[in-house]
């Protein structure tokens, strides 16, 4: 009798934050960086996913315009990964000093630990509609993308650089990768 072999299929997903901005526009800058990111993608993705902010949907733009690869499944808007408290993050990081969970963390753990259950479920929502074997290229913000992540996983990551990002894998566990 042959024995019955698990296949968990591994699913993946970009997570990175927007480029430059005045406001929730992106500069001329942050255009111009997003598509030079854009250009040096990996690509092969399912779907391009924004907060719903400007500024994020005008990087996934950026970015999937310079890629020049067709995305299934198009753009679209998961506002569960944009904070509804995104005036109380600024009050943390005043606090703390520092934009790293650990610090925001002892700032205010409330915060941290709602905020990153809540955003950790929009992403596993994201990861949950993924083919199997699917990629998914996510554009939000900074701390909120970290504490998806932590919500996601338990893991604690660096904050990013504006258009830098992770990357998350989901196989038979999580690997967590930086990306440039």
């Amino acid at each position: 009798m042959a024995a019955v072999v698990s296949v968990v299929n591994m699913k993946e997903i970009e997570l990175r934050r927007h480029t430059d901005a005045d406001g929730d526009v992106l500069t001329v800058e942050g255009v111009e960086a997003a598509l030079e990111i854009g250009a040096r993608l990996r690509g092969g993705y399912s779907v391009g996913i924004s907060t719903g902010a400007q500024r994020a949907t005008q990087t996934l733009a950026c970015f999937l315009a310079a890629l020049g690869q067709r995305v299934p499944s198009g753009g679209v808007v998961e506002a569960g990964l944009r904070s509804s408290v995104e005036d109380r993050w600024r009050a943390a990081y005043q606090k703390a000093g520092s934009g790293t969970l650990a610090a925001l963390r002892e700032a205010d753990p409330e915060l941290v630990a709602e905020d990153s259950e809540r955003l950790g479920a929009a992403l596993r929502r994201v990861l949950d509609g993924l083919p199997d074997g699917g990629r998914a290229l996510v554009v939000g913000h900074s701390p909120t993308n970290e504490a998806a992540v932590l919500g996601l996983t338990g893991e604690l990551v660096e904050p990013l650089a504006k258009g830098a990002g992770v990357l998350v894998v989901a196989d038979d566990g999580w690997r967590i990768e930086p990306l440039e």
